[in-house]
């Protein structure tokens, strides 16, 4: 992690901009095409949410933008950014989920089985003891009942919240292809839409290079 000059940095004045309003949060949806990534994940049976939980990660980790944090005015960029992420119960009977965080790792399979083993471990529902005063996360989120066109997310009403938000909601068929809505909600502090256009063209080109 490093601290960045606010005096050199190019973005020192669209930083100093958009900090000085009351709600500086952004959101954009749109639509993946998630054909080649649906037949992948079923090919090598593993969960989609998983799997796309750590290819959204993988390619945060490869956009700088992304991770960028605000502390009390200040800019950091972080070396590694690590998934926060909400998941169902799967011991109780119930319709509540968890927020579950891991550590980023290199290698899919080995996520989805840290994902699920997290998951089933963890007793509470929220798991704060992972939390507390990290910015180092990505938090992501999935609402597979609906496939929606906008979505919005609960947040701190304070500047230096700027972890960003990624979700995704219930994929369709359309034409021949699946196509799965997707939002992704950041600080516009530290980045514009050309930054999530980028993000979002990594991450197709992304999900449709696996073999």
């Amino acid at each position: 992690m490093q601290y960045i000059d606010l005096n050199t940095w190019k973005r020192r004045e669209h930083f100093q901009f958009f900090y000085r309003m009351d709600y500086p949060q952004f959101n954009i949806c749109m639509n993946l095409d998630v054909t080649h990534f649906l037949n992948y994940v079923k090919e090598k049976n593993v969960s989609f949410y998983y799997a796309m939980i750590y290819a959204v990660t993988t390619v945060v980790n490869d956009s700088e933008d992304f991770k960028y944090r605000i502390r009390d005015g200040k800019v950091v960029l972080h070396d590694t950014i690590h998934p926060s992420f909400t998941d169902m119960d799967t011991d109780k009977q119930d319709d509540l989920f968890k927020l579950v965080t891991i550590d980023m790792q290199d290698d899919l399979f080995g996520f989805v089985k840290s994902a699920k083993e997290a998951n089933k471990n963890q007793k509470d529902y929220f798991g704060l003891d992972k939390l507390i005063g990290r910015d180092d996360l990505i938090y992501i989120t999935c609402v597979p009942w609906i496939s929606f066109t906008h979505i919005s997310h609960t947040i701190s009403l304070q500047k230096n919240d700027s972890v960003p938000r990624i979700s995704w909601g219930k994929y369709f068929n359309e034409g021949n292809k699946v196509i799965l809505p997707f939002s992704v909600q950041v600080n516009h502090a530290l980045m514009d839409g050309i930054h999530i256009g980028k993000f979002i063209e990594k991450l197709q080109c992304y999900i449709d290079a696996l073999k």
